[in-house]
């Protein structure tokens, strides 16, 4: 080959590399551009989303009724955790924030001693292990007390409603059970099934600890005040109570009712103020034990919105009131709650929406 042919096939090569240099270059800064679109577009694209929002989530047509329409939610990654109750909520609803506002990160944190509950989150969230965190049961006095102590202070922001179910080994036969007769159980004062119209029976009560259980079992008192009988056995979970009402006939336990209603191996038992007007938790039609897992009994909702049933509970979102990133992450996730789409969101996941009577009813069933 001649120097010329050598020197021209030279040339021909820088250009090329030259070239392709300045592709890349271009393909990176697309790329870089189109990051910060997707990162930034909850900000963007709110008429696109309640368009398709619409479709799914009957009435987030209307203005902030979509996660995409709530104003001022924090930038960051934030810490929450607390009440077990809550986990179906966050299995649906916190999946849907994720994706409509990826820049509102949440990481739910357990306990790094002790079992997760209401208790055990608002603890973190004293300790400032957590930024914000979710409660089925009000604040107690003995945690507002530790807050002044801090110079802090809590706000408790309600974004659904439970109720207590009550459950028992399904071969158990009685009835249902008046509130005060549950309560007397739980106080002591009522040891045996046959004292309430069942069989000769000893009564073995079982309750997570107040502080973290679910549910409170004497709404009209705080959680640190609930005074259960030494008889009470106490259990780690919703799932261990759920193998001790398996295996010991006399057992009885109260939990959230969503977290009890579909089990194949537990029966809810009616409540009532009196035992003329005793309130199942099951919608009709009931579904007969040996049916049960190929179909499941599922929540009536309607005792739970219209109170009728005795023993109603509320979820709420502890916000630390310090105007600080905290209070921003807690007030924005209240509020994504509180739009027509979480709404709907917290009544597929088979709680009762505080805005209830704008929300058509959607039951999952497990």
């Amino acid at each position: 080959m001649s120097k010329t042919s050598r020197k021209s096939a030279s040339l021909s090569t820088d250009a090329i590399q030259m070239i392709r240099g300045l592709i890349i270059g271009k393909v990176m800064t697309l790329v870089v551009i189109g990051g910060l679109w997707f990162w930034l577009r909850p900000r963007t694209y709110d008429h696109d989303y309640a368009v398709s929002a619409s479709q799914q989530f009957p009435g987030t047509n209307r203005t902030g009724s979509s996660f995409a329409g709530v104003p001022n939610v924090p930038m960051d990654t934030f810490n929450y955790g607390g009440s077990t109750a809550w986990a179906p909520i966050r299995q649906l609803v916190n999946s849907q924030i994720q994706h409509i506002r990826p820049e509102f990160q949440l990481v739910y944190v357990n306990p790094a001693v002790g079992s997760p509950g209401s208790g055990t989150g608002i603890k973190m969230l004293l300790e400032g292990k957590l930024d914000f965190t979710e409660s089925s049961r009000p604040l107690s006095s003995a945690e507002q007390t530790q807050a002044q102590k801090q110079g802090l202070k809590l706000a408790q922001r309600q974004v659904g409603l439970d109720a207590v179910g009550v459950v028992v080994n399904p071969e158990l036969p009685v009835s249902g059970l008046t509130v005060n007769q549950l309560q007397q159980i739980y106080l002591g004062q009522i040891t045996n099934w046959q004292q309430v119209g069942g069989p000769n029976l000893p009564i073995v009560p079982l309750s997570q600890s107040p502080e973290n259980a679910d549910t409170l079992l004497f709404p009209d008192k705080s959680a640190d005040k609930q005074s259960l009988s030494s008889r009470v056995q106490y259990v780690y979970s919703t799932t261990e109570a759920l193998r001790r009402i398996k295996t010991t006939p006399g057992s009885l336990y109260y939990a959230s009712a969503r977290g009890v209603v579909y089990q194949c191996n537990a029966k809810l038992l009616p409540l009532g103020l009196t035992s003329q007007k005793l309130v199942s938790l099951y919608s009709e039609p009931v579904t007969p034990s040996n049916q049960c897992p190929q179909q499941r009994n599922r929540l009536n909702i309607k005792v739970i919105q219209n109170g009728s049933y005795p023993l109603i509970s509320a979820l709420y979102v502890i916000v630390k009131q310090n105007q600080g990133r905290e209070q921003q992450a807690g007030e924005a996730y209240a509020k994504l709650l509180l739009t027509d789409q979480g709404q709907q969101a917290i009544a597929q996941a088979g709680f009762v929406p505080v805005n209830s009577q704008e929300i058509s009813f959607q039951q999952s069933q497990k």
